[in-house]
């Protein structure tokens, strides 16, 4: 009990420390934006109102960097956990440099190869630093499908950063599902940064939303999200009680991944790249039949939370009932799909 007592305040203080970090810089980013005319133009695809500071992912980045230092110093970190959180620093920096890069060269920021090259090279780094999922054989398998999901996670969060809340709420309730689901298994990294990138969210939102100090924190901090997530996911263990327990990640981070998948087929379906901007998001199109956008952000929260909640469960449950809660959520998913579709844009 003790043990579990000390690990609990670990992780709150993981979480809080970045929090507290994030709520005290991001007004100070926001100011250095505008005073440099650092801004997020609208555009033909951009659906915001007016010119935006664009330095909220700075935020968040300092915010969980020093968190994980301060908790590196704090208390004493097996060998194996301070690896992989050096891991998660070192391809951190370089997402959210990549990011910061692209935001920096807005309205049409750097082209799609460039990103995916450094993108796959940061993923390369992060399994031959021996990060990568566990259960698939061959190994060079794996190596290839961790590759894959670490640039697809990353680009999730960043294509679904299209309205206020939206891919920073996703981002702090994903991170705190990997963070409850992998409490049994003490898979320390994964709780440390989970419990990190929650709190460096959190303390971004309030002017997220905030109509007189709003801020964005674009690409730099969605790459940075999606990165930290898509890391933190393959980290722990989920295949106790039922094999099919591996996927539960698929349903941790379920919206972002889903509405990734849509605008792809969208955009197929009417003859453009997958990789260029459009208004397919479903986000969008529930506006367009009169959603208010606090609605969908609040809608695509209460998802996330229970699809998490589905996560955990198909991690408990015997076999069976893990193959039925993904059947269900599954034609869920696709009638949602086939309804959503219908809307024009």
């Amino acid at each position: 009990m003790s043990a579990l007592i000390e690990n609990f305040r670990l992780y709150l203080l993981a979480f809080l420390v970045p929090l507290a970090l994030s709520l005290a810089l991001t007004p100070f980013l926001r100011w250095l934006a505008l005073r440099f005319g650092h801004l997020d133009t609208p555009t033909a695809i951009k659906t915001h109102k007016s010119p935006t500071p664009l330095l909220g992912g700075a935020a968040i980045f300092l915010a969980f960097c020093a968190a994980l230092v301060f908790m590196r110093f704090y208390t004493s970190f097996p060998t194996g956990t301070l690896r992989d959180l050096r891991v998660i620093l070192a391809g951190g920096i370089v997402m959210f440099g990549l990011g910061l890069i692209d935001d920096f060269k807005k309205p049409h920021g750097l082209g799609f190869k460039t990103k995916f090259i450094i993108q796959f090279g940061v993923a390369f780094f992060v399994v031959l630093c021996g990060v990568k999922i566990n259960f698939i054989n061959p190994p060079y398998l794996s190596f290839i499908l961790t590759m894959l999901w670490i640039v697809g996670v990353s680009n999730a969060l960043n294509i679904i950063d299209i309205m206020d809340g939206l891919s920073a709420g996703q981002t702090a309730i994903a991170a705190l599902g990997f963070l409850l689901i992998s409490l049994p298994s003490e898979a320390i990294y994964v709780n440390v940064a989970s419990a990190a990138l929650a709190g460096a969210v959190v303390g971004f939102l309030p002017y997220n939303f905030s109509k007189k100090m709003k801020i964005f924190m674009g690409d730099s901090g969605s790459l940075l999200c999606g990165f930290t997530l898509a890391v933190v996911a393959v980290g722990t263990q989920y295949t106790q009680v039922n094999p099919l327990g591996v996927y539960a990640p698929l349903f941790i981070l379920a919206v972002p991944i889903y509405d990734t998948l849509f605008v792809s087929v969208m955009r197929l379906k009417a003859g453009h790249s997958p990789f260029l901007g459009s208004k397919d998001h479903f986000a969008l199109r529930l506006e367009k039949i009169g959603f208010s956008r606090e609605r969908i952000v609040l809608l695509a929260c209460l998802a996330a939370i229970l699809l998490s909640a589905c996560a955990f469960l198909v991690t408990q449950v015997p076999m069976m009932w893990g193959a039925l809660i993904y059947f269900a959520v599954g034609g869920e998913f696709l009638l949602v799909s086939i309804a959503i579709a219908k809307i024009k844009i």
